[in-house]
């Protein structure tokens, strides 16, 4: 088998049957959904789960476990998974029509570790934009050591299609029950693939709604970006990885420490202390972090926001987010 799709479930009745009938609109045939139903609670989704591979008995499995979260439901998955390659498809979002047979086309083209691509963004009302989810779009297959920058794309498990040994040959699993258990993965996976290839294709469609993770309130779960930064660059020294790639990790730090962790936690608080343990964090692990070579890069609205976070201007950005909305 070629592909398993890897769908964690958790409470999402009102979504569950449009994503999979998504993933399943497509003229390939060599692939299996998993659905792994990561202890629901609303008493639907675990009966949902069930009449939907009853319907579709060759295509669908279902595994029932109890609450591990999003990373341990797709640990699961991927002991399951029968196929060569995993696409992970969170089950509040959807993928556009004939996605499985592009991307097995391009597998066979190529034989990458990993065929990366953009997505959607999709509103409540349905809207959508394309975003790009790598930092370029290359035109042949390539390693992480030949374009290094390439860490610099958005850690999303979901815009990739990833050989499933890159996981289980290399020991890489996703946090259980964490903030952050994309970045604390992607990364290594980047790192260990022997050839990486991106198309400009816009597959994914993600679904921005309230209820999700990263827009909980709990602001003091933000804390939860320093351990995965402590997981990160503990695996690239273990691996002797780190100074190859510190520039890059620099960066990343930059952009999910000191802007965006900052920026979800002064929207709440303009005086929480986290502010400031984001900044002595990232100044304690990168230095000369304000040298880094990739922050003349850092595009517009992102820069601003930086500026005004090193220079404590918190109520200043707070009321820039507040004006955006």
């Amino acid at each position: 088998m070629l592909i398993s799709v890897i769908i964690p479930v958790y409470n999402v009745k009102e979504y569950l049957e449009k994503c999979v009938n998504s993933v399943m609109d497509t003229d390939f045939t060599d692939y299996e959904i998993i659905l792994v139903d990561d202890g629901s609670t609303d008493g639907v989704c675990p009966e949902l789960c069930d009449k939907i591979a009853s319907a579709h008995p060759k295509t669908v499995r279902v595994i029932h476990q109890q609450n591990k979260g999003l990373g341990g439901a797709r640990n699961t998955g991927i002991d399951a998974a029968k196929g060569e390659y995993l696409l992970f498809v969170d089950s509040d979002d959807t993928v556009v029509k004939n996605t499985l047979s592009i991307l097995a086309n391009k597998i066979k083209e190529t034989g990458s570790d990993i065929i990366a691509f953009n997505i959607y963004t999709e509103n409540a009302l349905g809207e959508r934009n394309a975003l790009n989810s790598n930092y370029a779009c290359y035109s042949k297959p390539f390693t992480l050591k030949e374009h290094p920058e390439f860490l610099l794309s958005l850690p999303n498990a979901w815009s990739r299609i990833w050989k499933k040994t890159l996981y289980t040959e290399n020991n890489i699993q996703y946090p259980e029950r964490a903030w952050y258990e994309d970045i604390r993965t992607t990364l290594k996976v980047f790192a260990k693939a022997e050839s990486i290839f991106t198309i400009n294709d816009n597959l994914y469609v993600y679904l921005q709604r309230e209820g999700s993770i990263m827009r909980s309130a709990n602001i003091e779960r933000n804390v939860e970006i320093i351990d995965a930064f402590e997981d990160i660059i503990s695996w690239f020294k273990q691996q002797g990885l780190f100074e190859e790639y510190k520039d890059e990790l620099c960066r990343l730090a930059i952009d999910n420490i000191i802007i965006a962790a900052s920026v979800r936690v002064l929207m709440a608080n303009t005086k929480h202390p986290l502010l400031t343990k984001f900044k002595d964090y990232t100044k304690e692990n990168f230095p000369d972090f304000k040298k880094n070579k990739y922050i003349n890069k850092i595009p517009g609205m992102k820069k601003l926001a930086y500026k005004l976070v090193m220079g404590n201007r918190y109520k200043i950005l707070k009321l820039l987010f507040t004006i955006k909305k």
